[in-house]
């Protein structure tokens, strides 16, 4: 039985958010949630927050009542780019640097081992 979360619009560039994905994929929901905790990189929060509600909406849907929580483990997690802000800082001679502010959507789906 698999259970799907989604965060959408996080503040932070995908390509960081997607280094902390990376080191958690395949993982136990467990062993996930306590590397996450201790990861220093700021998506380690996000991240953290969407693979409790992805093992919670496992546990809580209709098959989830026979489903242990120990048993579940990340099936799968990505992060896709989500809209840039796009916000201007002054530079020399009167010109405009655009400074991109970008944000991603993270994915994560947990299974049970079977």
């Amino acid at each position: 039985m698999e259970a799907k979360a989604v965060a959408k619009y996080i503040r932070m560039s995908p390509r960081k958010t997607r280094l902390v994905a990376d080191m958690i994929r395949g993982k136990s929901v467990d062993d996930a949630i306590n590397a996450l905790h201790f990861i220093p990189q700021r998506a380690s929060s996000p991240v953290e927050k969407a693979v409790r509600s992805a093992a919670a909406n496992a546990v809580n849907q209709e098959a989830g009542a026979k489903l242990n929580p120990e048993d579940l483990f990340v099936k799968a997690i990505w992060v896709d780019q989500g809209p840039t802000m796009r916000r201007y800082s002054p530079g020399p001679m009167g010109r405009a640097y655009i400074v991109r502010k970008r944000s991603c959507h993270l994915t994560v789906v947990v299974s049970d081992k079977r």
